[in-house]
């Protein structure tokens, strides 16, 4: 179970495929749900039948949306079959609210109830159905690629740690741990293979997909002409950097080197994606703006009925942007006026003391950051990226971890890449956590990534994900 990329973003091929049949299989729905509404009345089947292609695919579309934004295409996904279940069961309720809002606006596609009931039941239940039926196929070893890691030390040793639940290793199965000279093996619980034969016969006679070069030093220990042999015998071959980045979404900063960065795909920044990004965060902050108007509107009266009428609402801090220029980002205040009375800047902790009542509320839902449209709206972050940090955090993190600055070669964002992948960061070593994440958004950005962050970003608010 590889993964494919899909301009620049790495998508494991087994949730590409299960996002198609889905997609044919509520399609079919359509049409059952069409016959059993005129089941004794096959001429106005008959009749109706012209009408179902449109309404159908308006149907599939909508309802593959809304349970991506439940998180069901995510191999990060752990809950069991009532997790499932439950995201399920949200998908198609938010699916009959977009779809009623899309009948409003285009009443030539409206589709009548009964129709509606019967698709929706025979689409939900074949959902759960494909989904067992996925999970059983996809948890056996045949649909998994067979990964060799080259390297048993200190390198190696960081797959077993950062890959360790089954949830990481949906798409591979690793096979062993190639033993090298000069290497002190520090892998635990899997198998260490002391090689007696060339590495390209071992990994046909072991049917090896993918060898993974992991080694502490690659300078005279890297065996080119055997990793070349495996190639052209069909084993794709990767270093430890674009394992990571394969198969995890983030880029592994200890290990990356000035050389890897110069010579991979991605990091592109032309004049018309700057365009096409800046239309995209217009459109996205004005849409958000729109729906979210209310919810702002009553947060600034719960504020006040906490703290009295006239007590500030937003909080204007000063942040890190493009560049490196600083900018004053806006959020709704969710700590006391004088949370940093002394001047001293603090990471945000959890059960903070410093958090009102109602700023708990916000933080944990998201709303604190919906002011931030109108920092979008003015060019100072995207809708998009990374998340702009404060001055004195960045001056900190940038002497101690490396290419922490690289975020910066793009605008910040409301949320990002990171911010799905990775809980709330209050520490350097979280800091040095989700730079790998943001790095991987910074080299492999495009709109086809933001909008899938953007349609995931649903699944953080309503499950409170990372809040703090």
């Amino acid at each position: 179970m590889a993964t494919v990329r899909v301009f620049n973003h790495h998508i494991h091929s087994s949730f590409y495929w299960l996002a198609l049949i889905d997609f044919a299989l509520f399609i079919l729905s359509f049409y059952a749900g069409a016959y059993l509404y005129f089941l004794f009345e096959p001429l106005s089947f008959q009749n109706y039948i012209n009408q179902i292609p449109t309404r159908a695919t308006v149907f599939a579309s909508i309802t593959v949306l809304c349970l991506a934004a439940m998180g069901l295409y995510e191999p990060r996904m752990r809950e069991g079959a009532s997790g499932v279940l439950l995201r399920s069961a949200g998908g198609f309720v938010a699916a009959a609210m977009v779809l009623s809002l899309v009948f409003y606006v285009l009443p030539e596609l409206h589709l009548w109830r009964g129709i509606f009931f019967y698709t929706a039941l025979v689409a939900f239940t074949g959902n759960l159905i494909s989904r067992q039926a996925f999970t059983s196929l996809t948890d056996l070893d045949q649909f998994k690629s067979r990964v060799l890691v080259y390297g048993s030390g200190q390198a190696a040793s960081t797959i077993t740690s950062a890959m360790r639940r089954r949830s990481d290793r949906k798409g591979f199965n690793i096979v062993g741990f190639v033993r090298v000279g000069g290497e002190e093996p520090r892998i635990e619980g899997e198998r260490i293979i002391n090689l007696r034969q060339p590495l390209a016969d071992y990994a046909q006679q072991t049917e090896i997909d993918q060898i993974v070069v992991a080694l502490d030093d690659k300078r005279g220990q890297t065996p080119s002409d055997e990793l070349f042999q495996c190639r052209l015998r069909g084993v794709k071959v990767l270093d430890l950097v674009s394992f990571f980045e394969q198969e995890a979404g983030k880029i592994l900063v200890d290990f990356t080197t000035n050389d890897w960065i110069s010579f991979s795909e991605g990091f592109r920044n032309s004049s018309a994606s700057r365009l096409l990004k800046r239309c995209f965060d217009l459109l996205a902050s004005a849409l958000l703006l729109a729906l979210t108007w209310p919810v702002m509107l009553l947060t600034v009266l719960a504020i006040w009925l906490e703290d009295g009428v006239g007590a500030p609402v937003l909080f204007r801090q000063t942040r890190v942007g493009l560049h490196g220029r600083e900018f004053k980002v806006l959020k709704f205040r969710s700590m006391s006026v004088d949370a940093e009375g002394d001047g001293q800047a603090r990471w945000a902790t959890k059960n903070d003391s410093r958090v009102t009542r109602v700023g708990a509320f916000i933080r944990r839902t998201r709303i604190d950051e919906l002011p931030q449209i109108l920092n979008v709206l003015a060019g100072n972050m995207a809708f998009i990226g990374p998340r702009p940090e404060r001055p004195e955090f960045v001056r900190q993190l940038s002497e101690r971890i490396p290419y922490y600055n690289a975020r910066h070669c793009v605008k910040p964002g409301i949320t990002g890449w990171a911010q799905l992948c990775y809980p709330y960061g209050a520490s350097e070593e979280d800091a040095r956590q989700k730079l790998q994440f943001d790095l991987y958004y910074v080299k492999n950005h495009s709109l086809f990534l933001d909008f899938m962050i953007s349609l995931n970003t649903v699944e953080v608010v309503l499950f409170g994900k990372g809040a703090r």
